[in-house]
């Protein structure tokens, strides 16, 4: 069975059999229950994985539906479908594209299936090798203090955790400005604080058309004209494919990247420029280094052992047949603050789909809602929900056991509340019911890194990308296009110009009315 032609996996005979098995759950599963009645619970519900290891062992899951759960994803050709992704096949359907962000982190000169992913990756490391030089570059000119991304999605998410994730690795000297937002305030208060002589603008846009990363990058091109820059070339560069577009703008340095790189798996490519100048080549290699290993696991590990398949098989089992439809994600470190933005996009855009790969309605949920804060910051915040409320979210702990600073007794602390929420989720306290009282029997995982450094972070980010895959690739739903994000912007098109003329003509009653007060 190819992976075009997999059955629906609704119709699958596993599915059918989850549904039963979560039947017969009426009251819930106990993990309490669970850890203290199984001595080898824990062993067989946590994994070592390429720089990280995943506790599991707190979720309403046990054998047999982990084991119904890999049945499921050897009915719907899962790794067939993962298989035809490496080889470069044409999995994003409705774009026609094959989808290669894995090629982008591989090894100069490692094998691969065919003459044309060959050529692919001797071209990704040429662009590599040139966008680091750039890099490098930028690092040794004194001169250039303040570095300013403009792009928006995958041109700005990424790029900024990861900057912000490997803080401890920055270059001193140099500060990393994020705008992409087209409301002015936010390049304002950035340009504010500039000198066009000291400054360097990354425009990141595939197409070099992205409204809001255009409309930023016009604005500063006119701030660095006015305040007396000169020289439009040396404090301008694009990650760009439109190579025209960024020259007429007066551009000479363009790095670009291909259409099997979707923006939300882009930062290994030109677009993680910022991320590049901030800790330089040989760290930035690390990064894909980290990424390429756990590409390796998930391309070799078998099913059971597996992490990114059995963490997206999990996700399956709660959204599909335990009805949880959000996930929080609590980093235990202040450097991963932009981890939950960045699974929003990764996960929400590319499983947020109501639709088949071919294009009939799904009569089953897909991609749950996610949204987290760093710890410790979240436990005054909505953990109150998670200990107390109605719903049961799962909850994914992310932790680092080493710090990067020496401040004395910090590490400890935190480590210790990680610890303790997710234990307190868990245990829960009795107390007849009242306000005191915590149900406990709250699910959560844990992930955990001995130091959060370039080869750990990629390897937790492709631990998540590929998993997201898993889930998406089981539903049968196509996870690399978003089609949900250009209604909006071509209506935004056609509103605009009616916000100076008044014209509400052909405009629902709301909107017309909103136009008006608008318009003052």
């Amino acid at each position: 069975m190819g992976w075009a032609d997999r059955p629906r996996c609704d119709q699958l005979p596993a599915w059918g059999q989850l549904r039963a098995l979560s039947q017969a759950l009426t009251t819930g599963y106990d993990v309490r229950a669970a850890l203290a009645g199984d001595a080898g619970r824990v062993a067989r519900f946590s994994q070592d994985a390429p720089e990280l290891f995943a506790d599991l062992s707190k979720n309403w899951i046990d054998a047999s539906i982990e084991d119904t759960l890999f049945d499921l994803a050897e009915q719907a050709g899962l790794a067939a479908h993962r298989d035809a992704m490496f080889a470069g096949e044409r999995i994003n359907n409705t774009e026609q594209r094959a989808v290669l962000h894995t090629l982008l982190r591989a090894p100069a000169g490692a094998p691969q299936a065919t003459p044309a992913l060959a050529e692919a990756l001797a071209e990704v490391h040429q662009t590599l090798d040139a966008m680091l030089a750039y890099a490098e570059q930028v690092r040794a000119d004194a001169r250039i203090t303040d570095i300013v991304n403009i792009g928006i999605g995958g041109s700005d998410l990424g790029p900024q955790m990861a900057v912000r994730a490997l803080d401890a690795y920055a270059a001193p000297g140099r500060r990393l400005h994020f705008v992409s937002n087209v409301d002015g305030h936010e390049l304002d208060a950035v340009l504010r604080r500039l000198k066009p002589e000291s400054s360097l603008f990354l425009v990141a846009s595939k197409t070099f058309t992205t409204a809001e990363t255009m409309a930023n990058a016009r604005s500063a091109l006119s701030w660095f004209q006015r305040e007396g820059g000169t020289d439009v070339a040396r404090h301008f560069a694009a990650l760009s494919s439109n190579v025209d577009g960024a020259r007429a703008f007066g551009i000479a340095n363009i790095f670009g990247f291909w259409d099997w790189v979707g923006g939300r798996y882009s930062l290994w490519s030109a677009i993680g420029l910022p991320i590049a100048i901030a800790i330089g080549a040989e760290r930035f290699r690390e990064l894909l280094a980290g990424a390429h290993a756990m590409d390796t696991h998930f391309r070799e590990a078998p099913l059971r052992s597996n992490l990114p398949m059995r963490l997206g098989l999990l996700d399956v089992w709660y959204r599909n047949f335990l009805q949880f439809t959000s996930r929080s994600i609590a980093p235990y470190h202040s450097a991963l603050a932009r981890l939950p933005a960045y699974l929003q996009q990764l996960e929400m855009e590319s499983n947020g789909k109501r639709v088949d790969r071919h294009g009939g309605p799904l009569p089953y949920g897909t991609s749950p809602v996610l949204w987290g804060e760093p710890g410790t910051n979240g436990q005054h915040a909505y953990f109150q929900m998670l200990h107390q409320g109605t719903d049961v979210v799962p909850v994914e702990f992310v932790a680092v056991r080493e710090a990067a600073h020496r401040l004395p007794g910090h590490q400890a602390a935190l480590l210790a509340n990680a610890l303790a929420q997710a234990q307190a989720l868990m245990q829960g306290k009795a107390d007849a019911g009242g306000h005191r009282d915590f149900p406990g029997n709250r699910p959560s995982t844990f992930l955990l890194l001995q130091r959060l450094t370039p080869r750990s972070l990629g390897a937790l980010v492709a631990l998540q990308e590929h998993r997201v895959f898993t889930s998406g690739s089981v539903w049968g739903i196509n996870s690399f296009d978003q089609w949900g994000v250009e209604l909006g912007k071509v209506l935004a098109k056609d509103i605009e110009p009616r916000l100076a003329s008044g014209d509400a003509s052909g405009l629902d009653a709301s909107t017309a009315n909103l136009l008006q007060r608008l318009r003052g």
